[in-house]
């Protein structure tokens, strides 16, 4: 073999290994990626997730209201009611099986966690400047806390007097309260006791009725707490009477009297009920210097 044929060939070798190294050196196509827009850039469909299962109802606990179960998941009020057929929210009973989650085909915002409490239905048909829909009345529910002594002491204290303004005249002190005797205490509610006085258990009685039976101050005083913040008293007035005696009036349906105000013995002061309760009735207690003592000791016998 010449060396023109020698040449050649050795040409000829190396365009061949040229052209298997640049087929080796082609870059791998992607199958996973194409002209449609990546998953991660195309916005969310607008949509409401319905609630689990397991989520769309709840057995009411000893304890609860209304508006705190509408709170914890994340409804309003007025819509838990509504769901529900609930034309009194009040009357909700331990065991009960509540909707708490929209039903189907229905589209509901959800309130935030730092909208407001709720604590009555819509108290009039007025539009509200900032939310367009009816004005709503906010209730003493917003903050409930567990029975204490902390606690009682608390709800009881009366209230501070608001500052006057700069040009009105100072009012008038609030006149001293006389002293109570024991002749002086009426039955705040009629109806039969069906639980008494038990030292270190039961802190007073209870008195059956019926709702929207009246409940009456048992003797003259002014109120010193009105309203449903102390777990387990649902709506409740505390009346102090003197410096040594305060009665309470618990589970109602309607508080009938404000802070500050003073009633006389017999004045209608709410209406019975079953808040914070397994069934309508007053339970109420007389308190001196702090301590519950015995209400039948002090009530007229029937």
């Amino acid at each position: 073999m010449n060396s023109t044929m020698k040449q050649c060939l050795l040409v000829l070798s190396v365009l061949a290994l040229s052209a298997c190294t640049s087929r080796m050196s082609a870059p791998v196509a992607d199958r996973n990626l194409g002209p449609d827009t990546p998953p991660e850039a195309v916005a969310p469909e607008a949509a409401v997730v319905p609630a689990p299962a397991a989520a769309r109802y709840y057995v009411v606990q000893p304890g609860d209201t209304l508006n705190r179960i509408a709170q914890m998941f994340g409804y309003s009020f007025a819509d838990v009611a509504a769901w529900n057929n609930l034309s009194d929210p009040d009357q909700i009973s331990v065991g009960q099986s509540l909707r708490v989650a929209p039903p189907d085909g229905v589209t509901v915002t959800p309130v935030s966690v730092g909208t407001p409490a709720i604590g009555a239905m819509p108290a009039s048909t007025t539009p509200a400047s900032t939310a367009g829909g009816p004005a709503l009345k906010t209730g003493p529910v917003a903050n409930v806390e567990p029975y204490s002594d902390a606690a009682w002491a608390k709800a009881n204290k009366a209230p501070a007097a608001a500052e006057p303004p700069a040009a009105a005249a100072p009012s008038a002190p609030a006149a001293p309260l006389s002293p109570v005797t024991d002749g002086d205490w009426m039955w705040p509610a009629r109806g039969k006791v069906v639980s008494t006085f038990s030292n270190g258990q039961t802190k007073g009685i209870d008195i059956a009725g019926q709702l929207g039976d009246a409940v009456q101050a048992s003797a003259g005083g002014r109120v010193v707490y009105a309203g449903a913040g102390l777990r387990g008293y649902g709506k409740l007035v505390i009346i102090k009477h003197d410096a040594d005696f305060l009665s309470a009036y618990a589970h109602n349906r309607s508080l009938l009297v404000k802070e500050g105000q003073t009633v006389t013995k017999g004045q209608r002061i709410a209406e019975l009920g079953n808040t914070d309760a397994d069934r309508p009735k007053l339970h109420f207690e007389i308190r001196r210097r702090g301590k519950p003592v015995d209400p039948l000791k002090y009530l007229p016998k029937r």
